[in-house]
């Protein structure tokens, strides 16, 4: 046997190393795939009831949904209207204008001396609750 008989016996040695190797690894691989697809398949049928019930929820949810957005909207015409009619009787009627105008003066004069009130009630109680204090502490 001469050089290249045994050129010819390394280089096959060696291919059939790579091919064992090659062959080793495509082996893995299609082990991997086959744990993804069961990993893809429990998903699957875990988020399927899952989904149905998010399905069901949302369509629950829904239905109260629709009918806030009938009562608002209905109530949203109300006070258009009730704005609407306010206006043109306050724009047709000067002595009308006049009597809102001595409300709305009434009611703040009315809400100036509450607050008046309570600011001048809040500092009482501060005082006789101090003055019991002094008492009680001697």
């Amino acid at each position: 046997m001469g050089p290249g008989g045994i050129a010819t016996i390394i280089a096959a040695a060696a291919l059939a190393v790579i091919a064992v190797a090659i062959a080793y690894a495509v082996i893995r691989l299609s082990r991997v795939i086959d744990e993804v697809g069961t990993a893809v398949k429990s998903i699957t049928e875990e988020t399927t009831p899952l989904l149905e019930e998010v399905t069901t929820t949302v369509k629950l949810v829904n239905g109260p949904l629709h009918s806030i957005n009938r009562v608002t909207k209905s109530v949203e015409d109300i006070s258009s209207k009730i704005s609407t009619t306010t206006s043109a009787f306050l724009d047709k009627n000067e002595l009308a204008m006049k009597v809102a105008g001595g409300l709305l003066t009434a009611a703040q004069l009315r809400k100036g001396k509450n607050r008046t009130k309570a600011k001048t009630k809040g500092k009482s109680s501060k005082k006789s609750k101090s003055f019991v204090d002094d008492e009680e502490s001697e």
